[in-house]
Order: structure tokens, then sequence, then C-alpha cells
């Protein structure tokens, strides 16, 4: 019985980070394609490209890496008994904003698509980074532990 439950273990893992990767990798194409989309003028051909292309990451790579991310980590979490870790409540805490973000990405994506442009190109650009640096925390508090 214990063999097989690191066993699943394991698999658990190693499905929560493949899905991780997944998801942040669409994180980071988002911001870039908006970039890109914010100069085309409304209502064109280009816009409507970029439009396309960014509804197709949200819904074939974005959301679903999200909830499979969330639906591993959670058992895993259940599994490891990381509920009272100092660790763990620090890492949900910034997964907590991760998911924020990619909330706020996907609203602003949708706006964009009907030809808003609610941010300007620089400030879309410095939002670009912040799955970059939520990122590094995660993984620093994942790997070190240090509470």
């Amino acid at each position: 019985m214990q063999e097989t439950l690191s066993m699943l273990y394991f698999w658990l893992k190693a499905g929560h980070i493949i899905f991780m990767v997944f998801w942040m990798a669409g994180l980071f194409i988002l911001p870039r394609q908006l970039v890109y989309m914010h100069p085309s003028a409304p209502g064109s051909a280009e816009e409507a490209l970029w439009a396309t292309r960014t509804g197709q990451l949200r819904n074939i790579i974005l959301t679903p890496s999200l909830i499979v991310t969330w639906v591993l980590g959670l058992t895993l979490s259940v599994t490891i008994g990381a509920w009272s870790d100092g660790w763990f409540h620090a890492k949900l805490f910034l997964v907590l904003l991760l998911t924020g973000y990619h909330g706020f990405m996907v609203a602003l994506s949708k706006k964009m698509a009907r030809g808003e442009r609610p941010m300007a190109e620089k400030r879309l650009r410095l939002w670009g980074e912040v799955p970059a640096l939520l990122l590094a925390l995660i993984v620093v508090l994942v790997v070190i532990k240090p509470f």
C-alpha cells in the first residue's frame, strides 16, 4: 500500500510540474501577444488575427493548465500534509496572486479583442514581468522551504 501511495505521489508531482510549466508559458506569452496587438487598429484584420490567437491561447493552454495545476497541487498538498507548513501558506498566497493575475490578463485580452486599449503599451510590457517574479518566489519557497 505504501509503495502505491509513493508512486501516486510522484505521478501527481510530475503532472503538477508539467501543467505548471504549460500555465506559466501561457502567462509569459499572453502579455507579449497583447503588446503585439496594441498598435493594430481596432476592427482591423491584424487585430482580429491577434484576438483569435489570444483566444486560442486562453482556451487551449491557459485555462485548462490553470485548472489541472490547481487540482494536482491541492491533491499533492493533502498527500504530503503541507497545510501546516508556513512555506506552503506563502506559496498558496503567491499562487492565488498568480491566479488573480491570470484573470486580470484574460479580462484585458478580451477588452483588447473588442478594440479597447485600456492600458498603455509600456505599462502592458511591465505587467508582462509579473509572472516571472511570482514564479521565482514560488520556486524558492518550494525548494528551500525557508519556514
